[in-house]
């Protein structure tokens, strides 16, 4: 992938936004869980042990190693492996090939010079799963592990999470693993999954946020997240598509288009459970500053210009042209922004004036009246992603919205969906135009299909006909536990039951 990064890159902090998100850093919940077995046997020179904690964790080993036999007369080498999933353990991690640094993969090799000892990892990892391996003793002693246990963390309290009758057991179980997806993953930060990136991004924050209304109603979470994103932006004011919070605030330098505006929606919801007026004060101009600079990027006739490379995210499908989607998003944000601006007592004229342009512009040059859908590209491409972000929009009324995501089903030759991501969007995208029972349909054949594929946590990427498909070259790269998955809770909680 070719990412759009700033040239120049340089970055512009405001202290006080800083100051407030601060003040917000989270207390993390910490919680000891042992795992089975807990005790290993007198292991050797290629000897493993495979610990089971039964359920996802994010955190920190713990042990103790004694040798037994004769007195320890070399160190003990010992390699340890953290999987979310069993089957990351029997791939051979020293052949991965993904396009993204095997530094990701998590495996930590150290040396016991004295035994006994007791160990205390100072590194994080997410995990179900921990191989440890014996690499080298001498023939004259052996290793035993004990007191193992993991010191996991959360800032996420599942006692706020309101109690819900669910009788269907396939959605209860849904919303269980959604619920947990979403605790790994609240941190100090909303990170987007805490084996890989373990950092704020803007497109998996705003479903975060919308997942944690209806669960954890952790709003001070979702309040950090957006005073650390207006509080450390591009030289021209751009939000970064994500950011990182250690070991100091710094916007990424990778800019996406439709996660720069998302920061207008989720600042839009946030207000919208919150109420919280003094917020949309501070940071409604930096969400008016996405849209200005988004608006740059419209060519004479009102369309958003297309490009090559990575400037725009919608959806890992491969090929998928981006401008259909970014054009809807944009349209989505103005009405977003709008709204914010009425309840700001601002003039709302400018935006009307825009969302009738790109309405306009996107019904004459995006829109396909034969197919009845909407193309993206020189190449006129029909997508999934463009018809689910347009409907979205609400350019048009509900039946015709209904009749487009009926006709991009009958579409053979249409870039299919790939992630969650999207998946979260064709679920709302059914909603708005009324069609319960299939939202209900597609959460239970997609995210249903991963718990039935054994997820402890919703994944990053998940495709039914494919399950080791990856972004990345590699499939062992994917992040098992991942933010963007965690959204059905929201749906069954705040649309279904």
């Amino acid at each position: 992938m070719i990412f759009n990064k700033v040239k120049g890159f340089k970055t512009v902090e405001n202290k006080d936004f800083l100051r407030k998100a601060e003040e917000l850093k989270p207390v993390l919940f910490k919680t000891k869980v042992v795992p089975t077995p807990s005790i290993s046997e007198p292991m050797g020179k290629g000897d493993t042990l495979l610990l089971d904690f039964l359920d996802h964790q994010v955190g920190y080993l713990h042990f103790h190693a004694s040798s037994v036999g004769s007195p320890a007369d070399a160190p003990a080498k010992i390699r340890i492996r953290y999987a979310e999933r069993k089957e990351e353990l029997e791939e051979n991690w020293d052949e991965y090939k993904g396009e993204i640094s095997s530094s990701w993969l998590q495996e930590e090799t150290f040396f016991l010079d004295y035994l006994p000892v007791t160990i205390s990892l100072p590194r994080r990892h997410a995990f179900r799963y921990i191989e440890i391996k014996v690499i080298d003793t001498t023939p004259k002693y052996k290793v035993r592990l004990s007191h193992i246990h993991s010191i996991s963390v959360s800032s996420a309290d599942y006692r706020l999470v309101p109690e819900i009758n669910i009788k269907d057991k396939m959605l209860k179980r849904i919303d269980e693993v959604s619920l947990r997806t979403m605790h790994e993953c609240m941190q100090e930060v909303f990170e987007d999954g805490p084996k890989r990136d373990a950092r704020l991004w803007l497109g998996d924050l705003r479903l975060q946020a919308l997942g944690n209304y209806a669960t954890f109603q952790n709003a001070d979470l979702v309040k950090r997240c957006l005073y650390l994103f207006a509080g450390s932006t591009m030289r021209d004011g751009r939000v970064g598509a994500g950011l990182f919070h250690k070991p100091k605030v710094q916007v990424d330098d990778t800019i996406l288009f439709d996660y720069s505006l998302f920061f207008v929606s989720t600042l839009k919801e946030y207000y919208d459970f919150t109420k919280d007026i003094e917020t949309l004060k501070d940071l409604f101009p930096t969400a008016k500053r996405q849209i200005s600079l988004s608006l740059l990027e419209l060519d004479g006739k009102g369309i958003v210009k297309d490009h090559d490379n990575w400037w725009c995210f919608l959806d890992w499908g491969e090929g998928l042209n981006k401008q259909a989607g970014a054009q809807a998003i944009l349209i989505s944000a103005l009405k977003d922004a709008k709204e914010m601006a009425s309840i700001l007592g601002l003039d709302t004229a400018v935006y009307d004036t825009n969302i009738d342009t790109l309405t306009f512009a996107a019904k004459k040059y995006l829109f396909d009246e034969a197919k009845g859908l909407f193309v993206s590209g020189k190449k006129k491409q029909i997508s999934w992603a463009s018809q689910i972000y347009f409907v979205l929009s609400g350019i048009f009324d509900k039946e015709t919205n209904r009749k487009i995501l009926s006709n991009i089903e009958k579409e053979p030759h249409s870039i299919k969906m790939v992630t969650p991501f999207l998946h979260h969007y064709y679920v709302m995208a059914l909603l708005e135009v009324g069609e319960k029972e299939k939202a209900i349909s597609v959460i239970k054949s997609y995210w249903g299909d991963m718990i039935l594929d054994g997820a402890d946590t919703f994944y990053e990427v998940y495709d039914p006909q494919n399950k080791r498909s990856s972004p990345y070259g590699d499939w062992v790269i994917n992040s098992f536990c991942h933010a963007w998955s965690g959204t059905p809770s929201y749906f069954i909680r705040r649309h279904l039951g």
